[in-house]
């Protein structure tokens, strides 16, 4: 677990995280971002100068006969990345601004055909395995405020639990999983999870940055 004093930070962190995030989300934003058009709508996480750790190892590693499960797609970027590849993708968010989001960007990205959207609590409304499941989960353990903030805040990281603990049955043998995280968050604890299930681990994309005096580091996980 991280230490009180680090806790601290993050708290810290994540409060001018979310100020920052309620100003510049005040109306509709479109990013282009990695060759698509995205529109989030304000209660929906935008891109962030680190999403491309991520959306970049999707891109990478999603093949054309994948089934591609993205898990929390928020605006549902990384579902439609996968799905210039893959052509059976299933993106699921708690939000369900979010899951309008990402059906309109889908249809706009023209991968509607491919895409799934779905409102689910984790894998409450998933069924079936899959090749590839992406997940770019909430870095705090707060409980969030409103839905903005529920891309950030996991009260207690409940949902990050119940994933690892339930990833291995929506998981082809051969299957892999791309999850994004970083030291602004609980990472010792994300390490626990990951070798409490036993999957083999290799960070396949990260990025550091200073902070207040501390070194941050973004990392992208490949797990299998």
């Amino acid at each position: 677990m991280v230490t009180p004093e680090h806790a601290e930070l993050i708290r810290r962190w994540h409060e001018r995280a979310y100020e920052a995030a309620k100003s510049e989300a005040a109306s509709e934003q479109t990013f282009t971002y990695l060759g698509r058009t995205l529109v989030v709508p304000p209660e929906v996480q935008p891109i962030t100068g680190m999403s491309h750790l991520l959306g970049e190892a999707v891109l990478a590693e999603a093949r054309a006969d994948d089934r591609v499960l993205d898990m929390g797609t928020g605006c549902g970027v990384n579902a439609i990345l996968a799905a210039s590849t893959a052509t059976r993708v299933l993106a699921v968010d708690i939000n369900p601004v979010a899951v309008e989001a990402a059906r309109r960007n889908a249809e706009v990205n023209g991968v509607a055909d491919r895409v799934e959207v779905r409102q689910s609590d984790v894998f409450a409304d998933v069924d079936g395995e899959f090749d590839l499941i992406v997940f770019d989960p909430p870095f705090r353990w707060f409980a969030p405020r409103d839905l903005l903030e529920t891309a950030t805040a996991d009260p207690g990281y409940r949902a990050m639990t119940t994933f690892f603990q339930q990833a291995r049955r929506h998981l082809t043998p051969t299957g892999r999983m791309l999850i994004f995280f970083g030291s602004s968050g609980d990472l010792p604890y994300l390490r626990h999870l990951i070798d409490q299930q036993g999957f083999a681990t290799e960070v396949v994309a990260q990025q550091e940055l200073a902070r207040d005096g501390w070194s941050v580091g973004y990392f992208t996980f490949r797990l299998t």
